[in-house]
């Protein structure tokens, strides 16, 4: 059987709330998918991904709701995404928003990854779901979609702010309420599609948000990465090295003997495992600097120098250098180009 990790409780409350405002009796359906209702009054408490999908499934069978998962993300709230969702109302723009998607969706849960592509004046996120119930996975996905649109909305402070077309795997739930995703979406929504994706204009992803704060913004991404990284499986050395890494240029600090102290062993045993798993602490280095580069080009007003400070580099002319190694064209051609490599 496919394991599915495990989903913080916020996730669940928001199905929680959905379903308590149609009178539906949750307490009894969480006792059924062997869930302790009082777990709900926990603001870092995670759940079993099977848990979380059979709680799913008895909603839906008990509602009999084809819409089930789009009308749950009326109920989206920033406390939703833990604190993914703090970072975002930090974040200065709606793109720089929906890029800190990928790296941290994992503390909301193990439901699914989101990739990202970027075409003339157009973003496209890519939804995989991990749920497998045939029943429960098109209501996940679609829950969330809706939850995105709605917290981008409310993110940027405008109720008419939408995507430019929603295309969703699953099949359309019958005509008569189709009508219910165009008027929440107010964009094309195609059924039977081959993958679960939201396209946003590139100026959308431009507009400012209400409360902007930097400093808070790097505070919760260091408290997110320390959660991720407890998350993480103790053979999973290199995603929790990267982590670590990623942690200090945060900080403008590149040094091993820290990422080893972190990870509770000496420079010498981490350089030895991580030599046993075939990859050095120079090459996770650089992997980390470079996405981290390429993100600060496409999602701040940061000026190169100020990047390459941040990252570690002591001359800008090495950053320049080693970019332009790695993808081919300087850091100010990536900006301009606005797509990644």
């Amino acid at each position: 059987m496919k394991k599915l990790g495990t989903a913080s409780v916020a996730a669940l409350r928001q199905y929680v709330r959905a379903a308590d405002a149609k009178g539906v009796n949750t307490e009894s359906l969480l006792t059924q998918a062997d869930l302790d209702p009082a777990l709900l009054g926990s603001d870092d408490g995670r759940i079993n991904g099977e848990q979380f999908q059979k709680f799913i499934q008895l909603l839906c069978e008990h509602t009999n709701n084809p819409i089930l998962g789009l009308e749950t993300g009326d109920f989206v709230q920033p406390g939703s995404y833990s604190v993914l969702g703090y970072i975002t109302m930090s974040c200065a723009t709606l793109g720089e928003a929906v890029a800190r998607i990928a790296p941290f969706e994992k503390l909301v849960g193990d439901m699914g990854t989101t990739s990202l592509t970027m075409a003339g004046n157009d973003i496209t996120l890519t939804w995989h779901c991990n749920y497998d119930h045939p029943m429960v996975q098109p209501q996940v996905v679609d829950n969330v979609f809706a939850s995105w649109v709605n917290y981008a909305r409310w993110l940027a402070d405008d109720t008419e702010a939408s995507p430019s077309l929603v295309k969703l795997k699953r099949q359309s739930p019958g005509k008569a309420y189709e009508q219910a995703y165009q008027s929440r979406w107010n964009c094309p929504v195609e059924f039977g599609a081959e993958e679960n994706t939201i396209t946003l204009k590139q100026a959308l992803l431009n507009t400012r948000l209400r409360q902007p704060d930097p400093m808070l913004r790097k505070t919760l991404e260091a408290h997110a990465l320390t959660q991720l990284a407890a998350l993480e499986t103790d053979t999973d050395l290199v995603t929790r090295v990267k982590h670590s890494i990623q942690q200090q240029l945060m900080h403008g600090i590149t040094r091993q003997d820290m990422v080893a102290e972190n990870l509770g062993v000496t420079s010498r045993t981490l350089q030895r495992k991580l030599s046993q798993e075939g990859v050095s602490y120079q090459k996770l280095l650089d992997e980390v600097r470079q996405k981290m580069a390429e993100d600060y080009l496409q999602n701040s007003q940061l000026t190169i120098p100020d990047i390459a400070l941040r990252l570690g580099y002591s001359e800008t002319a090495s950053f320049h250098r080693k970019f332009k190694a790695t993808a081919g064209i300087t850091p100010g051609e990536f900006r301009q180009s606005g797509e990644p490599v």
